[in-house]
């Protein structure tokens, strides 16, 4: 009796332990479950996870929890959460990699002060880990002791902040066309993070971040090198080497490197007044740049030996211009990386009058008065105009409107002794 009463047993552990496990599901179908290699459940929990699907058993699966992985930077903060739909009058429970409980509900099993209880209910357990550090990350368990006793894992990804770059290779001043190189170097990344190079607001092309593990085993230390010329114009300029990492969030985190350039000087000559003139005092400015600055100013007239001026100073002074002061002159700027000569030609103009306050006042004075003459005399015109129009119809209307008028025929006198009208007559000119 006792040999067939233990063959179902036997399939029952051989279909359990067949490799991969295997559920029959709701349509009678056989299901395979991923066992994890290199653990072992005992017989009774082997046995009690791993049954014949029914539908009444996958009614069960409300009791399933469910969590999320999580993404925290080192030093921050982060919140484990798993919820149950059907709790089975069961709690949950958060454990850590280590398979440490952490909270069974809502009381502490860990005595870390960096481990808190956020929210403690039958459909959910949810716990905030502060502070994290590298060693926190791994596989978190949520379990819930229903029969059986089911789980959900919640991986924690610790991101490594890079350290700020460090940039080595530059010694002292490189000269006009020199090449260079420099090199950056960052620590403390996980993953690996990446490297780049500008000067100024210009993208340098260096060579492939290089990624090496640091001793702890779970950061990175990462190195870059940048070669280029250098040029006159980058004399004071930037070298700046940025790391890029998803723990930044966007934020800067760059060292920047300062260049001198050492250059042969350039000059330029400025005139002060711009436009000279006989009688004037006039000053030659020779603007001399370069690294270092020039040291030494020559000035030279063409056509004259020897030099004018040489002396530390820039300016040539002539304290009242001549018209023999006409002519091409140069000024050599130097310094101990070479010399620059520039030219000027200076035409010196005639005189100009300057005008005293008096006669400017004199003069705006009379040509107001100027301007008020001419306007009586258009007035005048036009006022004469007008009555000469007039002068002949005042005249008519005025004989009209008299009674002693005669007509128009006795209105006329011979002008020989005219006639005798009596001494009552009167004459009328017209």
């Amino acid at each position: 009796m006792g040999a067939p009463s233990a063959l179902p047993l036997l399939l029952l552990l051989a279909c359990c332990w067949a490799p991969g496990g295997a559920n029959l599901s709701q349509d009678g179908y056989w299901q395979e479950q991923n066992l994890e290699l290199g653990t072992l459940a005992p017989l009774d929990e082997a046995i009690s996870s791993r049954v014949w699907s029914s539908p009444d058993m996958l009614a069960s699966q409300d009791s399933q929890p469910w969590t999320s992985d999580e993404t925290v930077v080192a030093g921050g903060t982060v919140v484990l959460k798993c919820q149950v739909k059907d709790h089975e009058d069961s709690s949950l429970q958060w454990s850590n990699p280590a398979q440490q409980t952490l909270y069974f509900g809502e009381k502490r099993a860990l005595r870390d002060n960096r481990i808190q209880l956020v929210k403690s209910t039958p459909h959910e357990l949810s716990i905030s880990i502060s502070n994290v550090a590298l060693a926190d990350e791994g596989e978190y368990t949520c379990s819930i002791f229903t029969m059986p006793v089911r789980t959900a894992k919640s991986l924690v990804t610790v991101l490594g902040i890079p350290q700020k770059p460090v940039i080595s290779g530059y010694k002292s001043s490189l000269r006009e066309k020199d090449t260079t190189t420099l090199s950056c170097q960052s620590s403390g990344s996980k993953p690996a993070a990446q490297l780049t190079w500008r000067k100024g607001d210009q993208e340098l092309h260096g060579e492939s971040t290089r990624i090496q593990e640091d001793p702890n085993g779970k950061t990175f230390t990462v190195s870059s090198s940048v070669t280029f010329q250098v040029t006159r114009e980058d004399d004071g300029a930037d070298i700046v080497c940025s790391v890029n990492h998803e723990s930044l969030k966007g934020a800067d985190r760059s060292t920047a490197q300062r260049i001198e350039v050492l250059y042969t000087p350039t000059a330029k000559i400025r005139p002060d007044p711009p436009h000279p003139r006989e009688g004037q005092k006039l000053l030659l400015h020779c603007e001399g740049r370069g690294n270092p600055v020039p040291q030494q100013y020559v000035w030279e007239k063409e056509g004259s030996v020897p030099p004018l001026k040489m002396a530390q100073e820039s300016a040539l002074i002539f304290p009242f211009l001549n018209k023999s002061d006409s002519g091409t002159y140069g000024c050599t700027a130097t310094s101990n990386m070479g010399s620059y000569k520039a030219y000027y030609t200076l035409n010196v103009n005639d005189p100009s009058p300057v005008p005293s306050s008096s006669s400017t006042y004199h003069a705006i004075i009379g040509g107001i008065v100027a301007f008020i003459v001419f306007l009586l005399l258009i007035l005048l015109i036009f006022l004469g105009h007008y009555l000469i129009r007039h002068k002949g119809t005042y005249l008519t209307h005025e004989a009209k409107g008299s009674d002693d008028a005669p007509d128009a025929d006795t209105a006329i006198i011979n002008a020989e002794g005219g006639q005798s009208g009596g001494d009552d007559k009167k004459e009328y000119f017209i």
